[in-house]
């Protein structure tokens, strides 16, 4: 099966509400924390790293 050009442009990115969630629930069942602690966490913003960018 191929892939064309008007498949590909159908799919969007999931939003970043949603990426949170995924790591936050991912985090919790590794490490049995609570998924809504960490959801809260991930969304303070943090200086320890302020000077790293990440790649788009």
């Amino acid at each position: 099966m191929t892939t064309t050009k008007a498949t590909q442009a159908q799919r969007k990115k999931p939003s970043q509400k949603a990426v949170l969630r995924a790591v936050a629930s991912s985090t919790a069942v590794e490490t049995g924390q609570n998924v809504a602690q960490l959801e809260q966490k991930l969304r303070q913003p943090s200086t320890r790293f302020a000077h790293i960018k990440l790649a788009r």
